[in-house]
């Protein structure tokens, strides 16, 4: 009985260690995020207007939004309700690597788009929600 007792004791402080390693693994040091930028895009010198916007140069536009997500660099980003444009909010190393972002938009090669670049402050409201 006691041997029993001894054995579950053993193996309960065992797997009670386990869990203190994984639980200690998983956690990580905080990293600090990449800094967020928003493009604003208009309709360019190439937009035609009586063209609809799936027929200008999008095909390629949207497989670029697609290559920036699989890079995990979007975070958000789609047309504007009222069809004149639209958005898009990444994050990137530097300001130089988030113009080269912008520049390297097939839209905007073609002029389709014309983007609006900006830097992002984003506020952290979580931390007024602590207060």
């Amino acid at each position: 009985m006691m041997n029993s007792l001894f054995k579950v004791a053993v193996f309960t402080c065992m797997l009670g260690a386990f869990a203190f390693q994984t639980q200690s693994s998983t956690q990580s040091v905080p990293v600090k995020p990449k800094p967020t930028f928003l493009l604003i895009y208009r309709h360019g010198p190439a937009w035609i207007d009586d063209k609809s916007p799936t027929s200008q140069t999008m095909k390629e536009h949207g497989q670029y939004m697609l290559s920036l997500y699989k890079k995990g660099a979007l975070r958000l980003a789609g047309p504007f309700g009222d069809g004149s444009g639209g958005a898009l909010a990444f994050e990137a190393e530097n300001e130089d690597d988030a113009k080269a972002v912008a520049a390297a938009d097939p839209a905007v090669k073609a002029q389709v788009f014309v983007a609006e670049f900006h830097a992002w402050k984003l506020v952290d409201w979580e931390q007024f929600m602590k207060k």
